[in-house]
C-alpha cells in the first residue's frame, strides 16, 4: 500500500489543529518543517502533535546534518517516538534554508554520510566513537582536559531501554552522489526529482546500484518522492497554485548549477532558469519571482496537476516504478487561499482513496 504524508510549518500550537484535520481526512502521516530562522523547533510541533492524534506518522521535513550534532538529533525524534508510541521518522537532508539563513550552504557529502552513519548508530542503540565526532578543539576541546576520575569512552542514547523500534531514517535526496549516499545509509529514499517517472526510474536504478557496489542487498531500501501535486479542473489555475512548491523542490535538481539527471532540453532549460533567478527570501512563496517564471509545461511534467483523474493516472504510473510512499509537499503554503482549500479536499475525497 502507497502512504502519502504531507507538509505543516512546524508551529508548536498550530499543527495541533492540522494534525488534526490530517488523521481525520485519510492522511497516512505530517511532516514539519526544520528551519530554525523561518519556524518554530519541529520536534516540540511534533510531540505536541502526538499529544492529539492517534495513527498518523509524525516526522520532520527535513532536517539536516548541521544544525544539530546526530547525538542530539537522535535524543529528539526518539522523544517524539516514545510520546507517540512508534510513530515517528527522521527525514533529513543535507541542508538548505535553515543553513541559507545561518550563511551556509548544503552540508559537503562525506560530512552528510557520516552523518548519516552515526544517526543510524544512536537510533539502534549502538555507540559513536569520540574520536569520529567532528567538534574543533577551539569550540571544545576533549573530555580528558577536566582531569576527572573518570569519564565517557564512547557516545550512546543510553536512556534507551533497549526493546524499542528502529525509528526510521528517510533521505531527500536528488542529485547522483547524495543519491548513493542515501542508498547506502537510509532506510527510504524520497526523491526529490519532479513527478517524472524515467527521472524517478534513473534515481531508483542509481540507488539499487550503489547498494551492489556496497555488498548490500538493493531490494533492502524503500523508496519514496517528493511530489507536488494540485488537483483542479482549471489547469491554469491549479498550475498557479502549485507554483512555489514546485520551484522550492525542482530547484534542488540543480541545486549547483548544473542540473542533474534525465531531462529534455526544455526542462534543463527551465532549470537553469530556476537556479538563475531564485531568490531565497521568498522560499517556497507563489509570488516569488522564480516560481513566476516557471514554464507551463515544466509544471505539467515535473508536477502533478489538472483534473484528479489526469491526477491519479500519473500518479499511479510513479508508483508501479516502486515507490511506496508519496510525499505531497509544501501544503502549508496551498491552504492558504480558498482554492488551494478546494484542491485539499479533492486530494482526500479522489486522490488518496484512489492510490490506496
Amino acid at each position: 500500500m502507497v502512504e502519502i504524508w504531507t507538509h505543516a510549518v512546524a508551529s508548536p500550537r498550530g499543527v495541533m489543529k492540522t494534525a488534526i484535520d490530517l488523521e481525520k481526512n485519510g492522511w497516512d502521516g505530517l511532516c514539519v518543517v526544520d528551519s530554525q530562522n523561518l519556524s518554530g523547533d519541529p520536534f516540540v510541533a511534533l510531540a505536541m502533535a502526538a499529544t492529539v492524534t492517534e495513527r498518523i506518522g509524525l516526522g520532520t521535513g527535513v532536517s539536516n546534518s548541521v544544525t544539530r550534532i546526530a547525538a542530539s538529533m537522535a535524543s529528539a525524534v526518539l522523544s517524539v517516538d516514545r510520546i507517540s508510541n512508534g510513530r515517528a521518522l527522521i527525514g533529513l537532508g543535507r541542508g538548505d534554508s535553515a543553513l541559507a539563513h545561518i550563511g551556509r550552504a548544503p552540508a559537503r557529502m562525506k560530512q552528510f554520510e557520516t552523518y548519516l552513519r552515526h544517526l543510524q548508530a544512536y537510533l539502534r542503540g549502538e555507540a559513536v566513537p569520540f574520536d569520529e565526532i567532528e567538534m574543533p578543539d577551539d569550540v571544545a576541546p576533549a573530555v580528558s582536559h577536566l582531569g576527572l576520575a573518570d569519564e565517557p569512552e564512547e557516545s550512546r542514547i543510553t536512556w534507551l531501554s533497549g526493546g524499542e523500534r528502529k525509528v526510521p531514517v528517510e533521505v531527500a535526496a536528488s542529485g547522483p552522489l547524495a543519491i548513493k549516499v542515501a542508498a547506502r545509509q537510509a532506510d527510504r529514499i524520497m526523491f526529490t526529482l519532479g513527478a517524472d517517472a524515467d527521472r524517478i526510474a534513473w534515481g531508483i536504478e542509481l540507488a539499487k546500484q550503489a547498494r551492489r557496489d556496497a555488498g548490500l542487498d538493493p531490494d533492502g531500501i524503500a523508496f519514496g518522492a517528493y511530489i507536488n501535486c494540485v488537483p483542479g479542473d482549471d489547469l491554469d489555475r491549479a498550475r498557479d497554485l502549485a507554483r512555489g512548491g514546485l520551484a522550492t523542490f525542482a530547484r534542488f535538481s540543480v541545486m549547483h548549477g548544473k542540473p542533474n539527471g534525465p531531462m529534455s532540453p526544455e526542462a534543463a532549460q527551465a532549470l537553469q532558469s530556476l537556479y538563475d533567478t531564485y531568490d531565497m527570501n521568498k522560499h517556497t512563496q507563489d509570488d516569488s519571482r522564480q516560481a513566476a517564471g516557471l514554464p507551463a509545461d515544466f509544471i505539467d511534467h515535473f508536477g502533478v496537476v489538472g483534473p484528479p483523474d489526469r491526477c491519479i493516472e500519473k500518479l499511479k504510473t510513479l508508483t508501479a516504478l516502486g515507490l511506496d510512499k508519496l510525499f505531497f509537499g509544501v501544503m502549508f503554503r496551498l491552504v492558504q487561499t480558498p482554492e488551494g482549500r478546494t484542491a485539499k479536499a479533492l486530494m482526500e475525497k479522489e486522490i488518496l482513496p484512489a492510490l490506496r
